[in-house]
């Protein structure tokens, strides 16, 4: 909320006539001067950060080439005291960086959403500011409009109820139409709470203090949307290589010589804050603290995480046999607990071997 100081006129000094060479009185020259000063206490949307901890599942549904899957997992997590963040990858070609961070922009202080990745290896980062918010008891509701052409060109709807979290995107699809339509939903529900406790302790999260000065960072541009086939977008005003405390994992796989797997099927590679298995024992409700995954080709054979949040997770491998993108019966696995710990901003590699029929 923007504070507005008004500086008084002083009042009139009474001066002896005899003495007084120019009348009877003056005016400050300062009077009726009003400036401008953005207040951190009172960013707007700044619920958002505490509301988006912890990891969330759900489906999506999509307009764009790659459609609509059954589930989507994101796992939000602080990354300083004043932003949250998740990395999630579909397979090599797509991925998805999300960040909510406070930022001051025309002398105020909001909650801004970054959204980047890659589509099919094109780069697209999108920045927004809060521009809409309502809390109540039992909804809190967020709208995120690109930061210079409003929500005209685009827009972001970040929805609480209860446990669960909708996210809806609207875009007017690279400003081909007058106002922006449905560009993806993903419904999700509160699977996990407790990977994310460790960096919230850690950072007092959230706190009311400035991420970015989002002041100069636009003026050049014609909106705050950036492009790029290779590398980081040019003119990106926070790039993922400028995210802090995240780190990287490299994790490899191979097959054991009793499987031969074939060319045309999928590998899918999971980490979790929980493990797995119990000897040979499948605990299957810690599939809800998966936190990273990808699908890759069988001759992929390893897959570099990036932006990672830091902790301890557990890794494995599964062939779908069946193609069908679920583990169950008839798929291969690695049942082997195999645990990494990633430090902040640090790298780490763990390798596992698909080893197990699933009956």
């Amino acid at each position: 909320m923007i504070k507005q100081l008004l500086v008084l006129t002083i009042p009139f000094l009474m001066l002896n006539a005899c003495k007084n060479k120019k009348g009877e009185g003056e005016v400050n020259a300062n009077a009726n001067a009003v400036t401008n000063e953005a207040d951190i206490n009172n960013t707007l949307g700044f619920g958002v950060l505490k509301k988006l901890r912890g990891i969330w599942n759900g489906p999506v549904s999509s307009t764009t080439p790659l459609g609509g899957y059954p589930e989507w997992i994101v796992d939000f997590r602080p990354i300083s005291e004043n932003q949250i963040a998740a990395k999630n990858e579909l397979d090599t070609l797509n991925d998805i960086f999300m960040s909510f961070f406070i930022a001051k922009y025309n002398s105020q202080y909001k909650v801004a959403f970054r959204n980047g990745g890659s589509f099919n290896s094109m780069k697209r980062v999108s920045y927004f500011l809060a521009d809409s918010v309502s809390e109540t008891s039992n909804k809190s509701y967020y709208r995120f409009s690109e930061i210079l052409k409003g929500k005209n060109r685009a827009f972001t709807e970040v929805v609480f109820v209860a446990d669960s979290l909708y996210i809806k995107s609207y875009t007017n699809k690279y400003n081909t139409q007058s106002n922006s339509t449905t560009h993806m939903i993903w419904s999700a529900k509160l699977k996990d709470t407790s990977a994310c406790l460790a960096a919230i302790n850690n950072f007092s999260f959230p706190k009311k203090t400035e991420t970015k000065d989002f002041s100069t960072s636009f003026t050049s541009v014609p909106e705050a949307i950036f492009y790029s086939t290779t590398g980081n977008p040019a003119g990106d005003p926070y790039p993922e290589n400028a995210q802090p405390y995240l780190g990287i994992t490299t994790a490899g796989f191979s097959f054991s010589g009793t499987l031969t797997p074939m060319p045309s099927k999928k590998v899918f590679l999971i980490i979790t804050t929980q493990p797995l298995f119990s000897g040979f024992v499948f605990n299957a409700n810690n599939l809800n603290t998966r936190s990273r995954y990808v699908i890759l080709t069988t001759a992929d054979t390893s897959f570099t995480f990036n932006y990672m949040h830091p902790g301890t997770y557990y890794y494995y491998a599964f062939y779908d046999n069946d193609n069908n993108g679920t583990i169950n019966s008839g798929d291969w696995i690695s049942i082997n607990n195999t645990t990494l710990n990633l430090t902040a901003l640090g790298t780490t590699s763990a390798s596992t071997q698909i080893n197990f029929v699933i009956p």
